[in-house]
């Protein structure tokens, strides 16, 4: 019964804080292209920005109970590292998939929109996914090289390298599975066709694979199979034996 409730805890955790990320995401979308008057420039500005400070404070709340992965592909690479146990990535990964379209849901009955609509931006091409891949490894070696060098600063790290890439990928830097398909349900701006979500998907895990791999060479483990200054967040959760 203990195991369970800790392990009901850890997924209300990704699930809630998935949702809220959700939330400010696309709410901030909306609200920056209602309010920038046609200008794309403030509306991303706006959205960029609220989606960072959005990120820490999630991360800083969530991140004893869980990790606050919020993103399947850091749960992956956390699995892949032996950080957390293989048999929580199901669990996470529904939890976050879930908790994202709730978190559509919520940002749409903010502003007024139908619950749930189907997207019909199009986002596809090699230049996106090339893009979403290159978001995807830096969020990620952001995450894994804080993580064992300066842990402390690893929310605020991981917050600001998705800032950037706002503004320096050509598809706006998803770098989230949950996330980019959870988007597919909204009708606003924020939104990006079904049709384009396995691209981006994959070139996500490619871009989380290949900064695992490298990164894990970069910082290898202390002798002993140790980890190198991991977190508080991701120590709170049970690890495996390597």
């Amino acid at each position: 019964m203990k195991h369970f409730d800790h392990l009901l805890r850890r997924l209300v955790a990704e699930g809630l804080g998935t949702a809220l990320l959700l939330a400010v995401v696309v709410g901030s979308a909306v609200m920056g292209d209602r309010l920038a008057g046609g200008n794309a420039a403030i509306a991303l500005l706006v959205n960029s920005i609220a989606s960072g400070c959005g990120l820490v404070v999630l991360i800083l709340a969530f991140g004893a109970v869980s990790g606050a992965h919020l993103n399947p592909v850091v749960t992956l690479s956390e699995a892949w590292q032996r950080n957390v146990p293989g048999a929580l990535v199901l669990p996470y990964v529904t939890a976050q998939v879930a908790g994202a379209f709730a978190g559509v849901a919520i940002a749409h009955l903010m502003f007024g929109e139908p619950v749930f609509v189907a997207a019909t931006q199009a986002r596809t091409g090699a230049a996106l996914w090339w893009s979403e891949g290159v978001a995807t490894f830096g969020l990620l070696a952001t995450i894994i090289g804080c993580a064992r060098t300066r842990p402390d600063v690893t929310p605020y790290a991981a917050a600001l390298c998705i800032v950037a890439g706002y503004w320096f990928t050509a598809s706006s830097s998803f770098a989230n599975p949950a996330l980019t398909l959870a988007r597919a349900a909204t009708g606003t701006c924020a939104g990006i066709r079904l049709a384009d979500v396995p691209g981006y998907v994959l070139a996500q895990l490619a871009g989380a694979a290949a900064a695992t791999l490298v990164f894990g060479w970069l910082y290898p483990r202390a002798s002993g199979g140790a980890t190198v200054a991991v977190p508080d967040a991701i120590r709170a959760v049970p690890q495996r034996a390597p």
